[in-house]
């Protein structure tokens, strides 16, 4: 943290800084000088260009949520964690509210330690929650502390869900404004957003014409009851500002087609024509292991078995009971 000091300043009217000490309100970070140069390493996984931040990328990511949580000891995750980096998955995706409660787990906490060692190798995105200035200026903080570095490479906006949420995130002091600032002043090197619904907040997200990269849910909706066109509406929209784009929740059909392989799954959303890569929970060494060999291996499959697999996650695109597509789904946080 040696690296990381408070600056006096203002974003927005009301937003004092404050000179030392934890978060008060609306404090700004500031690096104290540019971010170490990262040394990244695909170790030969076939890689993309995470769109205007010029970055290169594995294109399947460590998604680091509720199933790297649910790994019981912080040795073992330790071990995957390395063994992910030493084999090319650099891209590393957590944020502030990803916790398993009922284990006591944080996964910024469990980052901490590798991070610290191997900070230059990852590149490493979280995301805040909080819609309050001030909230969301600690959970920052936290997500620095926790994750025992002075800056990040991405920092998103987590979850946006509904239009009214978008016009919160832009009022004058708000997360926008305060994600462009921490940007200026080094904190993180990129700036983005997240999403899992509503397709026409995300394409008001991305118009904005600020931001640096989406995460965003494969295409889970029912086309007669909630149609959200997330690929067909919001891709376009973010390619068109040069946005870097990642999907993630593509390997989440198999928890409701059991038939589904999810190695399938896998490939099929490395193939959707669009996106720089996919993000994947992962929550044992097999699984890396199977994912490495998968994305070593990778040719993207033809117009026909894409058709095959669509029809066969039509039944999960029909399913009622995606909780990411109800009212008041917060995610990141499990009992």
């Amino acid at each position: 943290m040696e690296r990381r000091k408070f600056i006096k300043g203002t974003i927005g009217s009301g937003l004092v800084v404050a000179g030392s000490g934890f978060l008060a309100t609306g404090a700004i970070l500031k690096s104290s000088g540019a971010a170490p140069k990262n040394v990244y390493d695909p170790k030969g996984l076939p890689t993309s260009v995470l769109g205007k931040t010029g970055v290169r990328i594995p294109r399947l990511a460590f998604g680091l949520g509720s199933r790297f949580c649910n790994i019981t000891t912080i040795d073992e995750a330790h071990r995957i964690l390395n063994y992910a980096l030493d084999n090319g998955l650099y891209y590393w995706d957590t944020a502030w509210a990803y916790e398993n409660v009922k284990l006591g787990i944080s996964s910024e906490e469990r980052l901490g330690e590798v991070v610290k060692a191997r900070r230059k190798e990852i590149f490493l995105s979280t995301k805040v929650t909080s819609r309050n200035p001030d909230e969301a200026m600690r959970q920052i903080e936290t997500s620095l502390k926790r994750l025992q570095t002075d800056h990040l490479d991405i920092l998103k906006i987590h979850d946006v869900q509904t239009i009214a949420d978008v016009e919160k995130i832009s009022e004058k002091g708000n997360l926008l404004d305060i994600l462009v600032k921490l940007k200026a002043q080094g904190v993180t090197r990129f700036i983005g957003f997240s999403g899992h619904g509503n397709a026409a907040a995300m394409k008001m997200m991305a118009d904005k014409g600020v931001f640096d990269s989406m995460l965003m849910a494969m295409n889970h909706y029912n086309k007669e009851t909630n149609p959200q066109p997330r690929q067909e509406l919001v891709i376009p929209a973010a390619k068109a500002q040069g946005m870097g784009v990642m999907l993630m929740k593509v390997v989440r059909p198999r928890e409701t087609i059991k038939n589904l392989d999810p190695n399938e799954l896998v490939k099929y959303g490395l193939s959707l024509k669009g996106p720089d890569g996919i993000i994947v929970g992962m929550d044992s060494m097999e699984v890396v292991k199977e994912n490495l060999e998968i994305l070593r291996n990778f040719k993207p499959l033809d117009d026909n078995r894409m058709n095959q697999l669509a029809q066969q996650l039509s039944p999960f695109y029909n399913h009622e009971n995606l909780p990411w597509m109800k009212p008041g789904y917060c995610d990141g946080n499990w009992v």
